[in-house]
């Protein structure tokens, strides 16, 4: 029997304006069981990022969590105190930020700010936490942990920086791993290399990975289960190769028709017609509703619910592919 670690409930953020608020995230909801990787995919704005902040508390004013149950192995988060909130991140829950350089600390070693994760959640000498500081450099393939451990941020490039915070992400041994486009800035080599850090460092630690991303290659490659999201709504959840062979929901088909296909030749790739609309200006229904082929009155006035296509394949569409 699988053990469920992450359960989210009609997870709901709202972002207030002078034109009024609107949700980046609208009432999503899913669950993560023990050692899987749940990728969750989508166009830039479509709420994934605002999603993973959500869960680790991190939304800032003018935004705020409206509505919603954020359960880490039983226990809900959006109801802790900020000071308990605080040991709940980096110690049972650690994320992987997009950009390391605006992450870490420009004025700290690396050292330094691992040290600090360490202290905070384990109680440990200042030595002991230098030497778990040093393990950690180690193990995600840093060479010369020992040196590294006194460089400044800058003075690592962007492979090893990226690294070092999958280092201070793991020190404290999480039970739940967010990577939030870990990959995105880096070239192809070192993509791969952290891709397969990150794979053979959950399978090590047994750990529970939410991994995001815009890249349908890496979401095929590293996750077990996918979430595809547009318009800060749920629109398909499958296993990864179900949701490859099988898309059923039309942003979902029409994803995975853009992308360039191995060995073959176009002269021009597949595009979504149309354009992403404003946050303010989505219809109460389904938020694709204005690039969709396949939409009617009913996908414009509501919102689609999830249903179960097939055992665990789920769409939230009115008018599914075939």
């Amino acid at each position: 029997m699988t053990e469920n670690i992450v359960s989210v409930r009609d997870l709901e953020t709202t972002f207030y304006s002078k034109v009024g608020g609107f949700r980046a995230v609208n009432r999503i909801s899913y669950d993560i069981n023990k050692g899987e990787t749940l990728g969750i995919v989508g166009e830039s704005g479509c709420g994934k990022s605002v999603t993973s902040f959500s869960l680790m508390r991190l939304i800032e004013h003018p935004g705020k969590i409206t509505n919603g149950q954020v359960l880490l192995q039983g226990r809900d988060l959006l109801k802790l105190s900020e000071p308990e909130m605080e040991m709940v991140r980096g110690g049972e829950m650690a994320m992987i930020f997009q950009e390391p350089m605006t992450a870490l600390n420009p004025v700290l070693t690396i050292g330094a700010q691992i040290d600090e994760q360490i202290l905070k959640h384990r109680k440990v000498t200042p030595i002991e936490a230098k030497e778990r500081s040093i393990e950690m450099l180690n193990l995600v393939g840093i060479p010369s942990p020992s040196d590294r451990y006194h460089n400044y941020p800058h003075q690592l490039s962007g492979g090893m920086r990226q690294r070092a915070m999958i280092a201070m992400a793991l020190s404290c041994d999480p039970t739940f791993l967010i990577a939030d486009e870990p990959t995105t800035a880096l070239d192809v080599t070192i993509q791969a290399q952290i891709l397969e850090l990150i794979q053979g460092l959950q399978e090590k630690l047994n750990m529970t990975v939410q991994f995001i991303t815009h890249d349908l290659g890496v979401i095929s490659e590293i996750s077990d289960r996918v979430l595809v999201m547009y318009g800060g709504q749920t629109c398909e959840v499958a296993e990864t190769q179900e949701l490859f062979s099988h898309p059923r929901h039309p942003y979902t088909a029409a994803l995975i028709s853009s992308r360039p296909k191995f060995g073959q030749r176009v002269r021009r790739l597949k595009t979504i017609e149309g354009s992403v609309p404003a946050p303010y200006e989505y219809p109460p229904g389904c938020p694709f509703t204005n690039r969709c082929p396949f939409a009617t009155e009913i996908c414009q006035l509501e919102k689609p619910p999830l249903r179960e296509l097939s055992s665990g394949h789920t769409v939230a569409c009115f008018h599914p592919v075939e």
